[in-house]
């Protein structure tokens, strides 16, 4: 996928994700997955997790793991 083509959801968890790079990733996804669940508009969240359920391979693994949080906390 190129540069041009990444979903807007998918560059923002990107960048948060890189926010918390310096944490261990177990701690940087629930970091970010809070962030998310707090700010995010639950489309985006929807759209986020359907991307990793999707394959994701543009994602941040932080950033894929954080969703994976989020969805399991939806269920």
């Amino acid at each position: 996928m190129s540069r041009a083509t990444v979903p807007p959801y998918v560059r923002l968890a990107n960048e948060i994700a890189a926010q918390f790079a310096h944490r261990a990733p177990a701690d940087a996804a629930t970091a970010i997955a809070n962030h998310m669940r707090i700010t995010w508009d639950p489309r985006m969240k929807q759209a986020l997790i359907a991307h990793v359920e999707a394959g994701a391979e543009d994602l941040d693994p932080a950033a894929a793991l954080a969703a994976q949080q989020l969805q399991a906390a939806a269920k």
